[in-house]
């Protein structure tokens, strides 16, 4: 993806506390650019958010 961000990544961010697309984004250092990834990102903050509840 054109952010280069990996799953890892992601993951690292929600652990940390990201809630929103918005927030890995900012915890990754990088800034939304064509939104491919979003409907990634929003899919795994649910993965995780399930797993943790």
């Amino acid at each position: 993806m054109c952010n280069a961000m990996t799953d890892k990544d992601i993951r690292a961010a929600i652990a940390g506390g990201a809630e929103r697309p918005k927030d890995v984004y900012c915890a990754c250092g990088k800034s939304a650019q064509c939104g491919c990834c979003t409907s990634m990102i929003l899919s795994m903050i649910r993965d995780e958010t399930a797993k943790a509840a």
